[in-house]
């Protein structure tokens, strides 16, 4: 398997592999193409080349950094704002009628625990998927693997570890279960 494979399959990868490093830099240069549009139609178009998937409605406000970008999707009438940073080494999976605040933060790798191994490069990659009519608060981070469940709320600043059940509401570091008011 390549690396690519590996990574894609969230099999431990080489995030320093030659092959990985000219995918991110093609990203590189589409994020910062779409950072710079000053055209009311250009910024979209270049958003449907750098993501995987865009649907109808949806959008990403520049500035917008991601690791891939053809491992996103986008569904209907979803909007990242300003300064969301995606590093979709696994797909990032986000459902109809997001709302995702500024400056969020989500992750799909993880560096290996073992100095060694970390120092040779050793990743793994874990998706991450939000579900329909999911709010994330500005500031938000959500590390690998998390699910976000259908209508729930992440408060701003959260540091989501673990999945969010649907219509849930959490918040703090690690992000927590609000008590029922």
């Amino acid at each position: 398997m390549t690396e690519y494979e590996k990574m894609i399959a969230s099999q431990p990868y080489d995030c320093m592999a030659p092959e990985l490093d000219l995918l991110r830099r093609e990203a590189a240069r589409r994020y910062r193409r779409f950072n710079r549009a000053d055209e009311e139609d250009e910024p979209l178009a270049q958003l449907k080349e750098m993501v995987g998937e865009l649907a109808e409605n949806a959008f990403i406000c520049p500035p917008f950094y991601c690791s891939y970008g053809r491992h996103i999707s986008l569904g209907v009438g979803s909007f990242i704002n300003l300064g969301a940073t995606l590093l979709d080494n696994a797909p990032i999976r986000i459902g109809a009628e997001v709302m995702i605040g500024p400056n969020v933060q989500i992750y799909t790798a993880a560096h290996a625990l073992d100095a060694d191994e970390r120092i040779q490069g050793v990743e793994t990659a874990l998706p991450v998927t939000i579900e329909d009519r999911v709010w994330i608060g500005g500031g938000a981070i959500l590390l690998p693997g998390v699910t976000i469940g259908r209508d729930a709320v992440v408060g701003a600043g959260a540091v989501v570890t673990r999945d969010v059940p649907a219509g849930a509401r959490v918040v703090g570091n690690p992000a927590r279960i609000l008590a029922p008011a």
